[in-house]
């Protein structure tokens, strides 16, 4: 979704506040009856935001040093709008920053959803700490992280911001260090440090992870939609903003940070007859197949349920590289390529990363990225994790493959006897991995994100099919609540309609579990009524994991 920058002198600014638009005026006002087509524009919604934000300036905190920049745009059937917003501050990205603006039908304000209400000012914005300094820290970190490696190629570059993620707002770096560990797949670790005291704030895993008529490795003959050029076809799919899949020839990037001196390819896969691949792992078009296949699945999976037109909400197609790196182990988003990664496994603990539910683990991270861009660490890296496996899991419901039919297992297609478990993670009860979390403690945001997420997990599972022992699909589901109560649920449909609006519409990048709790019983406010059955549901399935 293109986004629109708020900078000074571009525009009239009031109070920091940089004025966008000059769209017509609605020419009636909107009623709850109105017509789809009566509803306000983004760029409706962007201008009466910024005529809110002119005037209620000094109530939102925002002052003439700071700068404001449109993130997403979300109008309801009714004309309610909402619009996410980043900060700077004496043009420095603020972390914890964003807000979301609530708009009226008629384009007055009814609220707003902040990352951080602490007042944004600071004596400076000259570090003490150099930059080089920073670096220094954020390549140690990230050799602790892979003790006993030697990491090649290790850089790292710091960035100047403002922290307001954790606690009184502070000028910091953020630096993110990259290398290749000893098969030449990428690792990173962003650092951030105060640029006051040198002291680490926080750290946290760069890469996201999670881990189409065509035969694919796990989910049988899928349908493709692909191109035709010239006397062969192209898997690439029109329909679908042009997504498509391509080779990655077991070659990693070659970055410094974001910058990417070369990338691994993605030679788009090219068949003679449009009947692709064998259905065995020996075929390179195959495990295509099945990232493209994902692709399609969870691109009309959000399309369809939640009215989202690709990953940004702009109607254009991101890509899929598959069989990168050497016996790679894992599956990524990348914001700066726009695009999923998919590893081969090493064949005794992972195969092919390229299964329905981690497709849509991964699209699910590219949604959150442009959305509420829940920071990846502590509980909000949790939650992160948590949204990616919740739309993943729903997304294997949606295809309904019998294949692969659906369950609340993750990449439960790709674990290979060599991992010790069924899965890489599970739903109902989400410590049955050994490491993740049924139930909210005190420290849970020092678990790894991917077991933190556990909360979330156990959390989704319980709204939607509700707590004790069921069978889904053949799998055996158990799922005892932390405080011994019993949930009634109310399905999975609805689990992903509150979940959805609760990302896209409340949640920002600092939200914890309690402000999750929160998010999602407005969510279901807004759909189906305060005091409604879902909203008690919501409530219940919190209290059942201790989020009160």
């Amino acid at each position: 979704m293109s986004r629109i920058r708020h900078v000074r002198g571009s525009r009239p600014v009031i109070a920091g506040v940089a004025v966008t638009g000059t769209a017509a005026l609605l020419a009636a006002a909107l009623s709850p009856t109105a017509l789809a087509e009566d509803r306000p524009t983004r760029s409706d919604a962007i201008e009466s935001a910024g005529r809110v934000l002119s005037g209620r300036a000094a109530e939102l905190g925002l002052t003439t040093a700071q700068e404001t920049k449109v993130r997403d745009v979300v109008v309801d059937e009714d004309g309610t709008r909402h619009v996410r917003y980043d900060r700077t501050y004496h043009r420095l990205p603020v972390l914890g920053g964003d807000f979301v603006l609530h708009l009226n039908p008629d384009g007055t304000y009814r609220g707003a959803s902040r990352a951080t209400k602490s007042a944004l000012s600071l004596e400076s914005v000259t570090p003490k700490v150099t930059a080089p300094k920073a670096a220094d820290l954020a390549a140690s970190l990230l050799r602790a992280a892979h003790l006993g490696e030697t990491l090649k190629k290790l850089t790292a570059k710091p960035r100047l911001v403002v922290d307001a993620l954790h606690g009184a707002p502070k000028l910091a770096w953020q630096t993110d260090a990259v290398a290749h560990d000893g098969l030449g797949n990428p690792v990173g670790r962003t650092v951030l440090t105060d640029a006051t005291t040198g002291d680490r704030i926080d750290a946290w895993d760069t890469l996201e992870s999670a881990s189409g008529d065509g035969e694919s490795l796990y989910g049988g003959t899928v349908p493709l939609e692909t191109t035709r050029s010239g006397s062969s076809y192209r898997l690439k799919d029109a329909t679908r903003g042009g997504t498509y899949t391509g080779d990655a020839a077991n070659k990693t990037d070659q970055c410094l940070l974001t910058i990417c001196l070369t990338r691994a390819p993605a030679t788009v896969f090219s068949d003679a007859d449009n009947h692709w691949a064998t259905g065995t792992d020996s075929d390179r078009a195959t495990v295509a197949v099945d990232a493209q296949y994902g692709t399609d699945v969870t691109w009309d999976y959000f399309k369809n349920l939640h009215g989202r037109n690709g990953i940004a909400g702009d109607g254009k197609g991101s890509y899929n590289r598959v069989h990168y790196g050497k016996d790679y182990n894992n599956a990524f988003w990348d914001d700066n390529c726009f695009c999923m990664t998919y590893g081969d496994g090493d064949g005794k603990q992972l195969g092919p990363l390229v299964s329905l539910d981690v497709a849509g683990h991964e699209m699910s991270h590219g949604v959150t990225s442009k959305t509420a861009a829940l920071t990846y660490s502590g509980e909000s890296g949790g939650l992160n994790e948590a949204t990616s496996d919740i739309f993943g899991t729903l997304v294997e419901f949606y295809a309904d493959n019998a294949k692969d039919p659906g369950d609340w297992l993750i990449g439960e297609k790709v674990v290979r006897s060599g991992l010790g478990r069924e899965a890489l993670r599970r739903m109902d009860e989400p410590s049955k991995d050994g490491k993740s979390a049924d139930c909210w403690s005190e420290g849970l945001a020092d678990l790894d994100v991917h077991y933190s997420s556990g909360v979330g997990n156990h959390f989704a599972y319980l709204l939607a099919e509700g707590s004790g022992a069921k069978t889904i699909n053949g799998v055996s589901h158990t799922s005892p609540t932390c405080d011994g109560s019993t949930v009634n649920g109310i399905g999975r449909a609805k689990l992903g309609k509150i979940w959805y609006r609760a990302l896209t519409v409340y949640m920002t990048s600092s939200t914890d579990y309690a402000g999750a709790r929160t998010a999602t019983l407005n969510a279901a406010k807004d759909l189906y009524g305060g005091g409604s059955t879902e909203q008690k549901a919501v409530a219940a399935a919190w209290s059942a994991v201790d989020v009160g």
